[in-house]
């Protein structure tokens, strides 16, 4: 098994995976981006086009588009690349509906949105077994960025979305509606900190602080001893203070209304 990372350094710090059998080129895509600009209120496609030739160069056949949960801060391009791959299926969390009807009056959809999650192909399950040809994933829920978050667990790997990121950047926000800072110390310290320590967590961002240069994966055991935000023995009273406090200071990513938009639909972008 084969894991491609592709990052969107230049505006939202998104990583995007394919990972794929080399084998067999049975292949998913993990959280795609499709490109936006604020000013100009413009969708481009460069992200979204270097996902597309690695897949056509490689004759992967992608059986699965995976949203780890409905991203605040950039566009999904899983509808792009279904017209690209109409094999392909698109799945997320089956908690995207508690989203949806947070989300729907906030942002004016009208009352035709659907609200159970009829835009996706596929809701998942907690524990859920995916068959991608070869290639098998299972399905972790880890609410706490918010109520609809989904890892992966696919062999030794872990795509843990905006959960968790790298050791020196610390735990995702919770202060989205139905976010909670509880349920995101318990997603990491119960359930990806009980892998043994040399599982490896890619994380659905890297921002990289000046002179460090992109990383995008870390092992399960360097985590527990050196997250800045949340180690093995943190406790949880101490991280829900941390979490709380820190998430007043930080602002609404600001590609917020676009992304929601977009990726409460589906990957649609009617409402653009």
């Amino acid at each position: 098994m084969q894991i491609k990372e592709f990052h969107d350094a230049e505006k939202t710090g998104t990583l995007s995976y394919i990972v794929y059998d080399e084998q067999t080129l049975d292949s998913v895509v993990i959280d795609p981006v499709l490109n936006y600009d604020l000013g100009s209120n413009q969708i481009s496609s460069e992200s979204f086009e270097l996902l597309v030739n690695f897949i056509k160069e490689h004759n992967l056949n992608v059986h699965y588009i995976l949203e780890t949960h409905v991203h605040a801060d950039h566009l999904s391009s899983s509808q792009k690349l279904k017209v690209k791959f109409p094999n392909a299926k698109t799945a997320i969390n089956k908690n995207i509906s508690l989203v949806q009807k947070t989300f729907k009056k906030e942002l004016n959809l009208n009352d035709n949105f659907n609200t159970e999650g009829q835009q996706f192909d596929l809701l998942l399950n907690e524990g859920q077994i995916l068959k991608a040809g070869s290639l098998s994933i299972e399905v972790l829920f880890t609410p706490g960025h918010t109520p609809a978050c989904s890892s992966f667990l696919i062999e030794k790997n872990i795509f843990s979305g905006d959960a968790i990121f790298m050791p020196d950047l610390g735990t995702g926000r919770c202060d989205f509606p139905g976010g909670s800072a509880e349920q995101l110390y318990n997603s990491i310290s119960n359930k990806i900190y009980n892998y043994p320590d040399d599982y490896t967590i890619y994380p659905g961002h890297d921002y990289p602080p000046e002179g460090r240069g992109l990383h995008f994966k870390a092992l399960v055991g360097k985590q527990k001893t050196q997250n800045i935000h949340l180690k093995s023995d943190t406790t949880k009273e101490n991280f829900i203070e941390f979490r709380t406090n820190r998430d007043k200071t930080l602002n609404p990513p600001k590609f917020i209304e676009p992304s929601l938009k977009v990726n409460l639909n589906g990957g649609k972008t009617d409402y653009l």
